[in-house]
């Protein structure tokens, strides 16, 4: 196991940072750091779903989904106004290519998605993701919760191979990190309403 500290539950919940522009793209990620953080994602809490995970370390593949990652970042943010994390969001659409490892959570449902309230439907995949950011946290490793591939999920899904019925959830741009100083955010109150609204 490779981490800088030894995380408590708490500092592991209140450090797990999303990470773009700290991410080592200069070095390696053994699979079988993956490998353990895929089967302690398995463990979370959520329902029977199972998850469907792609692990694409093939630079060409990598390369091909950044550029539709890139493309469909550039649209959706074409005239958004200068922020610290729209510019560390931009610099990971312009580096998506250079992370080792991207990790693609999806979820089969055998067909289209369902119309309607679809809460349990991610609700039996996304826990898994957040379990697999904080395994990965914990061993090292810097992750990013990324959807903006989604506006090209039909070319990813050819790319990739994926069965009609299958489908993606969340990116997860898995890498070491660069320094140690990762602290709690500043974060408004939670929204707390008691018994009514």
């Amino acid at each position: 196991m490779t981490t800088d500290i030894a995380l408590v539950p708490e500092a592991l919940l209140t450090t797990t940072r999303t990470v773009r522009r700290r991410l080592d793209l200069g070095r390696d990620v053994p699979l079988s750091e993956i490998d353990t953080c895929l089967a302690m994602a398995a463990q979370a809490p959520c329902g029977s779903r199972q998850a469907h995970w792609l692990v694409i370390t093939d630079p060409a593949i990598r390369a091909a989904i950044a550029g539709y990652y890139r493309s469909a970042f550039t649209v959706k943010h074409r005239g958004s106004p200068p922020s610290r994390s729209l510019e560390s969001a931009a610099y990971l659409a312009e580096n998506l290519a250079r992370v080792p490892v991207l990790v693609l959570a999806c979820v089969d449902t055998g067909g289209p998605l369902p119309p309607g309230n679809q809460a349990s439907l991610w609700g039996g995949l996304l826990p898994s993701v957040w379990s697999y950011m904080l395994a990965a946290r914990s061993r090292g490793l810097g992750t990013a919760w990324t959807t903006a591939h989604l506006a090209h999920e039909r070319e990813i899904a050819d790319l990739l191979g994926l069965p009609a019925g299958v489908h993606q959830g969340a990116l997860i741009p898995t890498a070491y990190y660069l320094g140690t100083s990762f602290r709690p955010a500043a974060r408004p109150t939670p929204a707390v309403h008691r018994d009514r609204w």
